[in-house]
């Protein structure tokens, strides 16, 4: 044990660099003001990525859960941090209020990770979209979009929201899609018009791109980001047989939007749910029936051809409503029939209630690796996030 006696600068160079790398987020900023030399090198991308991958590669996961409690159009959102100790695996340590969304009326949604990002919004007229770092408490609200709405009484509406990284460029970006809708009270109908727009963290601006497909329907879940390219289950807007579904894309460095097919699973789609979710560095899509007591869960994985081939089918499962992403060794979070959060461990078939529940619909599961990336946000401040122990 001499070792521990020698002073830092006996240390070769290259083996601090590689102890600091493997430390947790929190101590390489208790670390910060040690010298100024770690602070700069905790800053340059070099570090902020390799620190990232050795979490990854490590399996290191962070797990939240993504909730609100309330009642409709009064819901208080939460965001619940799980415990991923083996000795305390799965318990509810504390909630995180978001209380910049607390007047939004429904918890917001969350996509990422995106290299341990994530990104919070809400639907609607009232729109409100902010990136968080959770393992460096950073936050940061996105102006408001810059698309016009039409003349009063006319308003714009966000439809569905993608985030995700430009591999070419080290931005992380934003894309909304907003519907411009006019109102005319001669009409029974209101009028539409679909836009979308572009955020880049690097100039904390938006920017509108062509846009000429109209759909209908466009859904996403916090994990359908694979690879540089944000997916969303959607639909045509014409009539039958035109409306029918498909994959709709966008590449974050291409800036292209693109259609892929959907899978030919064989069953009527008024009777069928759809969620996308990454699955082994893979577009996956679970598929399940929306009614009835049980519910069974086929697993479609997309691959370089964008074909589809059936990767897992999951038998019936009493008191289930809807699948909430993996977890690892293949297990599949679950939102029961009572909103209530379980694990089910698809080798035995036992489900795991975590004790966690939530309003309608708003739950989501997201694991995520530490990760240093800036977004030239705020710390964490009570006006918009605060924390305190599980309740």
């Amino acid at each position: 044990m001499k070792g521990w006696n020698r002073s830092r600068s006996e240390l070769p160079e290259v083996l601090i660099m590689e102890i600091l790398l493997r430390l947790p987020v929190k101590s390489l900023t208790r670390f910060n003001c040690i010298c100024r030399s770690w602070w700069c090198c905790f800053q340059t991308s070099n570090f902020i990525s390799e620190h990232h991958h050795i979490n990854l590669k490590n399996n290191r996961l962070n797990l939240l859960c993504n909730r609100g409690v309330g009642k409709p159009g009064n819901v208080i959102p939460y965001v619940t941090q799980l415990s991923t100790e083996q000795d305390d695996f799965l318990s509810a340590k504390h909630d995180i209020h978001l209380t910049c969304f607390k007047d939004s009326g429904y918890p917001p949604d969350v996509l990422g990770p995106c290299n341990g990002l994530l990104c919070f919004y809400t639907y609607g007229e009232r729109n409100k979209t902010a990136l968080w770092n959770p393992s460096t408490r950073e936050f940061k609200t996105l102006p408001p979009s810059s698309i016009q709405p039409p003349p009063s009484p006319g308003y714009i509406d966000v439809d569905s929201v993608g985030f995700g990284l430009d591999s070419n460029t080290g931005d992380y970006k934003v894309i909304q899609f907003v519907k411009l809708v006019t109102l005319d009270f001669d009409d029974d109908y209101p009028g539409f018009e679909s836009a979308v727009e572009l955020y880049s963290l690097k100039t904390d601006s938006w920017k509108e791109i062509p846009f000429t497909c109209a759909f209908l329907d466009g859904y996403n879940l916090c994990n359908s980001y694979v690879n540089g390219i944000c997916y969303w289950y959607a639909r045509y807007t014409g009539p039958p047989p035109e409306y029918k579904p498909f994959i709709f894309s966008f590449d974050m460095a291409g800036e292209k939007l693109s259609t892929f097919p959907f899978p030919e699973f064989g069953g009527p789609l008024d009777y069928y749910c759809f969620q996308l979710l990454e699955f082994n560095g893979s577009l996956g899509i679970t598929i399940y029936p929306c009614q009835g007591p049980e519910k069974s869960f086929d697993l479609w994985v997309m691959n370089g051809e964008c074909t589809w081939t059936k990767h897992l089918f999951i038998e019936s499962i009493p008191g289930v409503e809807r699948p909430l992403g993996f977890w690892k060794n293949g297990d599949l979070f679950l939102e029961t029939s009572d909103h209530q959060l379980v694990l089910f461990d698809h080798h035995t078939g036992e489900l795991k209630r975590l004790g966690i529940n939530t309003f309608l619909c708003s739950m989501r599961v997201v694991a995520y690796a530490e990760s240093l990336v800036p977004i030239n946000g705020t710390s964490e401040h009570k006006e918009y996030i605060t924390r305190q122990p599980y309740e």
